[in-house]
């Protein structure tokens, strides 16, 4: 075992550059692939509170290269573009539109941007207006549209600061937008001096300070004076005029956000000393109060550097954490302390503590409720009644409890449930806006607590979306809507007036909205959103279900090519799969998915294959379970293989996959998954892997759902690691990574150790690195590229594989 962790180790040093193909150029992939990937977006729906009216907001298709090449500055575990201050990973939209529930059309705004970008886009609390941003090569403008008028206008001529933090708010009165801005003054950026000014230290005292891998780190003081300079921002008051009140001084804010009356700010500022260890949510900060025209009112709490929190998932810092407004009152704080030093490892009888404070904040803080487990949360209804939401991840433990907040005491627990049992889940509680245009439980009317939740409707059948009643105390449940076959249904809006808005699709059908009478059961469309993919017209679709060697039930989605037969006989057949942790036997067996979905077609999807005659399996069940005292890594190699095996034999057994030619691939975790099953399985004729981590040694304290350290478990990273098996991997293995992973875990050096190590032991592998794409690839041009490396290795290993 030492020689072979010594050998594990010896790959981290050394470095070999991988050769890259000469002239190779950006390729494209077969026609059916291309078309598929240049669909149109379906535009995506929101539903303003009172449901009248819908905000129809166009995806912009996949950037070009040109236009991904931007620069991006790396601060703090935050990716920025130093060009125009704005997040580098932020959705933007490039139209809006405006559409009655009454119509069938959207309507444009007039006065639009050019070449919009637009983003942060929020309803006004009387949703008269919108405001939204616009992102420019050269700042981040702040926008206003009238709803009634149609017509939409630049508020003011200063650029937000969009890098971090919430950019725009609404005061609650609805006559002013809280943004923030790049300070006026803020000059030029600081210049880098080439010549060094001494050593950078870091040093540890005896303390245990375990840290996950992180990327984009700040790496020297430079970088220090970076952050403060794209970070920093200016908090102005905009009228919907455009006239602008200061407030505050300059700060890098991390949250800001108003009473519920709209009299107080509730402010947090990042603080010094920064670390070189972890990204910038663990950075010391400030919480305190001001009046809503920026006047200090009080320093609630000053939480320190959280580098050195204790190991595992449930740990927390230690101290004052999660400060908020209550949504319910006018102007009341509540937070939570952990009595147990943030520490899970410590067995104590009470994990947390909530506390309120109420305006105008010189009285003690009171306690409302104790918590067993960790505090994950609370839905606030009124001064009755409260959902206090528990977890433990560690046992995927998980607990709601119905409390009186004002009486502060606990009404009744009214879950108490496993969250890994999706049977069991009871949904999402439905809000609604209350008398102070917070959102609060929905109630019905009485006086018990009777709420309303949407749920996925996990079941033996399939995901069926429901709208529950649910009384709290007695526990009475009536199912107002339950999604029906051939269909996938989801509720999307409900206030409790005699409808609900549900997105309908089928496997033929695209989503689109609909308004349902809840009492006679008619339907109205909304939305009349065309297929974007008729070319998959004729793709057979299908659920699978079929059991592992240990009785577990799994799933997969079986995709066969339009006019397939079984008497054309068995087809080359791509899995794609992701595994997932499980502490249960019995929730890793249960059904996953809906045979009704319609086939949405993302950058990580395999249907396009189904085009080039291959039979897909998608969301291949991959569960890795460790019941009681046993951990799921502890047999993860010897599960991902029985899962492939259960797979494999069912679709042969059904006349459709040829044994000798199925591929299987991943992406992130699906990739190391991949990895493994070529190092350990000859079931298979070739493997994608995407932007994986295959040296568990590089993510020494912990991954996905390990929480031990590698110090405690060498033999669990030794034995999941492929590249510890690197000499075994014969099956040619197509690896891509994008050169800016941005990842915890997922290094590019992830790709080329086991590249190197592959290659130096004569197996067939290439690595394709991908310039200037993160995690999830962005460019058209990268991603028509790295589909056509896939087809090509599909084709050439697999389809047309020397038997």
């Amino acid at each position: 075992m030492k020689k072979n962790l010594l050998y594990l180790l010896l790959g981290l040093f050394g470095s070999s550059l991988v050769k890259a193909q000469d002239n190779l150029t950006y390729q494209q992939p077969p026609a059916s692939i291309q078309e598929l990937l240049e669909a149109p977006n379906t535009p995506v729906a929101r539903i303003n509170k009172s449901g009248s009216q819908l905000l129809l907001l166009q995806s912009p298709d996949y950037p070009t290269l040109e236009q991904v090449a931007q620069p991006i500055l790396g601060l703090a575990g935050l990716r920025l573009n130093p060009l125009n201050n704005s997040s580098a990973v932020s959705t933007t939209y490039t139209s809006l539109s405006i559409q009655d529930v009454k119509s069938t059309a959207g309507t444009t705004f007039t006065g639009m941007p050019k070449d919009p970008q637009i983003g942060n886009i929020t309803w006004s609390p009387n949703e008269k207006y919108i405001a939204f941003s616009n992102a420019t090569k050269d700042g981040v403008e702040l926008w206003l549209a009238d709803v009634a008028r149609l017509q939409a206008r630049k508020l003011v001529d200063n650029f937000l600061n969009d890098a971090y933090g919430q950019t725009l708010q609404w005061a609650p009165d609805g006559n002013s937008i809280l943004a923030q801005f790049v300070p006026s003054a803020r000059g030029e950026k600081p210049a880098e001096n080439p010549i060094p000014t001494g050593p950078i230290v870091q040093e540890n005292l005896g303390k245990t300070a375990p840290s996950r891998t992180y990327q984009n780190l700040l790496k020297n003081p430079y970088d220090e004076q970076l952050m403060d300079y794209h970070l920093t921002s200016q908090l102005y008051k905009v009228s919907l005029s455009g006239e602008m009140q200061l407030l505050g001084s300059p700060a890098i804010y991390r949250n800001v956000a108003y009473s519920p009356d709209g009299k107080y700010l509730l402010l947090q500022k990042v603080e010094r000393p920064y670390s070189y260890l972890v990204p910038i949510y663990s950075f010391p900060f400030q919480t305190s109060i001001c009046k809503a025209n920026g006047e200090e009112v009080k320093v609630l709490a000053k939480s320190p550097l959280a580098e050195n929190l204790p190991t595992g998932f449930d740990a927390v810092i230690d101290g004052p954490r999660n400060y908020a407004w209550r949504s319910d009152k006018p102007a009341t704080l509540y937070w939570v302390e952990a009595q147990d030093g943030g520490d899970p490892g410590k067995n104590v009888a009470i994990r947390d503590i909530v506390y309120t404070l109420k305006a105008p904040f010189i009285a003690e803080p009171e306690k409302i409720m104790e918590t067993g487990l960790r505090y994950s949360g609370l839905t606030w209804g009124n001064d009755n009644y409260a959902v206090l939401h528990e977890r433990w991840l560690k046992d995927r433990s998980e607990k709601m409890t119905l409390i009186n907040p004002d009486r502060k005491q606990t009404v009744k627990v009214i879950a108490d449930r496993s969250s890994e049992d999706a049977y069991t889940d009871p949904g999402d509680f439905v809000k609604v806006d209350g008398k102070l245009n917070q959102p609060v439980l929905l109630f019905d009317k009485g006086r018990e607590p009777i709420v309303f939740t949407i749920g996925t409707g996990a079941s033996p059948e399939g995901d069926r979306p429901f709208l529950l009643k649910w009384n709290l105390i007695s526990g009475a449940q009536d199912t107002l809507f339950k999604s029906k076959a051939p269909y996938y249904e989801e509720p999307m809006f409900f206030n409790n007036k005699g409808e609900v808005y549900i997105s309908r699709e089928s496997v033929e059908d695209a989503p689109n909205l609909f308004r349902i009478d809840l009492k006679s059961g008619n339907g109205m469309s909304l939305t009349s959103f065309p297929d974007p993919y008729p070319s998959l017209k004729g793709v057979t679709k299908q659920q699978l279900s079929y059991p592992r060697k240990d009785g577990i039930k799994l799933t997969a989605t079986l995709y066969l090519p339009k006019g397939y037969t079984k008497e054309q006989g068995p087809l080359p057949v791509l899995m794609w799969a992701y595994p997932r942790e499980f502490k249960s036997l019995a929730a890793a067996g249960q059904v996953k998915g809906s045979p009704y979905r319609f086939t949405r077609l993302a950058f990580r999807s395999p249907v396009y294959w189904v085009t080039r005659g291959y039979a897909i399996l998608d969301q291949t069940d991959m569960p890795i379970v460790g019941e009681g005292e046993e951990e799921p890594n502890d047999t993860f190699v010897e599960q991902v293989q029985e899962n492939a095996r259960a797979v494999i034999d069912y679709v042969v057994d059904m006349g459709i996959a040829d044994r000798k030619r199925i591929a299987v691939g991943g992406h992130s975790y699906g990739a190391f998954m991949t990895a493994n099953l070529l190092a350990h399985t000859d079931l298979f004729a070739a493997g994608l892997a995407r932007s994986g981590a295959y040296n568990r040694t590089l993510t020494p304290f912990g991954f996905q759902y390990e929480e031990r350290t590698y110090w405690e478990a060498p033999e669990v990273y030794y034995q999941m690691s492929p590249f510890s098996f690197a000499n075994k991997i014969k099956t040619p293995l197509l690896m891509t990574h994008g050169i800016d992973d941005e990842n915890s875990g997922t290094f590019p050096i992830q790709s080329e150790r086991l590249y190197n190590a592959i290659k130096g032991h004569g197996g067939t592998v290439r690595l394709v690195l991908l310039p200037k794409e993160f995690h999830g690839y962005r460019a058209k041009e990268s991603i028509m590229h790295t589909f056509w490396e896939m087809d090509t290795w599909l084709e050439k290993y697999v389809k047309n594989r020397d038997n």
